[in-house]
């Protein structure tokens, strides 16, 4: 897709924020659309369905966090591309981002450079996964992963996006999923959280590895009993039991 089809939907209360991003991605050769607030931005994006979404967390009426989590609830833009925008530095606030779906994170002030890499970044990976889906021999081989896998009360089904402990469905959010499946896949074999990164973020997602652990905490926290299953190797990375 070249990029004056791309449509880039910027989402902030701030005006001179606004016309920087406007600038600086139309200069790259994106197309542009611009909401100042939760309510606008959620029509726009079900109306113009755009490529992906720049969204600050500070907005007016409704909260970016808030307009991410319907905007990943709805299966008209569930997987349009968020990279979430704010001034907000804390850890805790890209833990939360990253939790609700988004794909990236930026750190007002930012470089306008910095900026239109990491939306070309994210951009890329989303085309590759969509590309990777519709093709044949994707199907082929998706048919082999997206069987069901066990472990003790453990079950796990790829093709519905589910998890079972004892028979009992809990919630993982994306990311949580990858690396559970991830691990598994693995089973027995230590994992690092580079190569973690690498396969459930992408190679040129802009996170560090402390979120790894931060989403295994949440894993273990939400598979219960199951969650001893994951285990740290301290200074290595972690590891899917192979017996118990």
């Amino acid at each position: 897709m070249r990029n004056e089809e791309t449509v880039i939907l910027v989402v902030d209360d701030e005006f001179d924020i606004l016309n920087l991003l406007d600038f600086n991605l139309r200069k790259a050769g994106y197309r542009v659309l611009q909401a100042e607030d939760g309510p606008e931005a959620l029509t726009i994006a079900e109306s113009r369905l755009p490529n992906l979404i720049l969204l600050d967390i500070m907005l007016p009426n409704m909260e970016g966090t808030e307009v991410l989590k319907r905007l990943k609830a709805s299966k008209g833009t569930e997987s349009i591309p968020v990279i979430m925008l704010t001034a907000k530095g804390e850890e805790i606030d890209k833990i939360v981002g990253f939790e609700l779906g988004a794909e990236d994170y930026i750190t007002k002030p930012f470089s306008p450079r910095e900026l239109v890499l990491r939306v070309k970044a994210v951009l890329k990976r989303s085309a590759e996964a969509g590309e990777a889906s519709a093709s044949p021999g994707a199907t082929a081989s998706a048919a082999v992963d997206e069987t069901v896998v066990e472990f003790k009360e453990l079950s796990v089904d790829p093709s519905r996006h589910k998890v079972f402990v004892a028979g009992t469905e809990v919630t993982l959010s994306a990311k949580e999923f990858g690396l559970l499946t991830e691990l598994m896949a693995s089973k027995g074999r230590v994992l690092s959280r580079d190569h973690l990164l690498d396969r459930v973020w992408g190679v040129d997602c802009f996170v560090t590895p402390r979120t790894i652990d931060t989403h295994i905490r949440r894993l273990r926290s939400k598979l219960l009993g199951a969650g001893d299953y994951v285990e740290t190797v301290r200074g290595v990375g972690y590891r899917f039991v192979e017996t118990l």
